[in-house]
């Protein structure tokens, strides 16, 4: 079984050192890698370079930097990913980003297929290209056949595997898996899986990105909203109880949005390994 993490790059000294603590505790079970995140239109892109070469540096567990193409010039990613390949950082999270609010000129890319082609024309498999996938449909599609399309144009430019958004319904995910694979598409598609902590940050993040959070869920969330030690037992069972749904029916890899915390995620993936 294979799991991975994802973390956001902190600014601030007290938040480097929590996430130092953090990648130690989650590297007892030996991970295949930890991902940072990255800004759009340059928010966090210093941050998540200094991450990823400390972690290259200081880790046993290889890094995997994202690399968002909105609001970049193709100057700049040759840039980063030279710095990258001489740190010896051998896979990219390759994404389009969202586009900052009042930004015009979007840079070089428009999509993250045509991230992926420039990676793979300029480096060729010097990089294990991961992307996204939308089990229940990006945000911002036309309709699921758009949505499904637009994830075989990064395929068909060369992305190597994928990683999902998270997702609570597991059916959304065997469904997507389905669909790709009557477009001739058999790339490893990990589930995303976001551990469940507080009620008003995850009903906020999955408005954001469209991911559906099942109304039984949601109403006992609210139940629990004001006691914390209640909510996080029953996210804990939801999230473990999903995960545990994949494994039997075949999934053999799991991508924990980690949020910087290792508790949560670690109990999670303790029990599919």
């Amino acid at each position: 079984m294979k799991t991975s993490f994802e973390f956001f790059p902190p600014r601030t000294e007290k938040g480097k050192q929590n996430l130092a603590q953090v990648r130690q505790e989650l590297s007892v079970i030996q991970p295949d890698y930890f991902s940072v995140t990255f800004g759009a239109g340059g928010t966090t892109q210093d941050a998540t370079l200094e991450t990823i070469l400390n972690i290259q540096k200081n880790d046993t567990i290889p890094a995997a930097p994202h690399l968002s193409c909105i609001g970049s010039e193709k100057e700049n990613i040759i840039e980063l990913l030279d710095q990258y390949k001489a740190a010896g950082v051998n896979r990219i999270v390759a994404l389009r980003g969202d586009i900052p609010s009042g930004v015009r000129d979007i840079g070089d890319f428009h999509y993250a297929n045509e991230l992926v082609e420039f990676i793979k024309t300029h480096y060729n498999e010097q990089f294990h290209i991961e992307v996204a996938a939308y089990p229940e449909m990006h945000p911002q599609a036309k309709n699921i056949h758009a949505d499904l399309q637009h994830f075989a144009n990064k395929v068909k430019t060369g992305a190597d595997s994928a990683i999902t958004q998270y997702f609570y319904n597991a059916d959304a995910y065997f469904r997507f898996v389905d669909d790709i694979e009557k477009l001739g598409i058999n790339i490893p598609i990990t589930p995303g899986i976001m551990p469940i902590t507080n009620y008003a940050q995850l009903v906020r993040f999955s408005q954001m990105c469209g991911a559906e959070i099942p109304k039984w869920i949601l109403e006992r969330l609210k139940l629990y909203e004001n006691d914390l030690d209640a909510l996080s037992a029953f996210g804990t069972e939801v999230v473990t109880n999903l995960c545990q749904t994949l494994k039997s029916q075949g999934v053999e890899s799991f991508h924990f949005y980690s949020m910087n915390r290792s508790q949560p995620s670690l109990d999670i993936a303790k029990t599919v390994l």
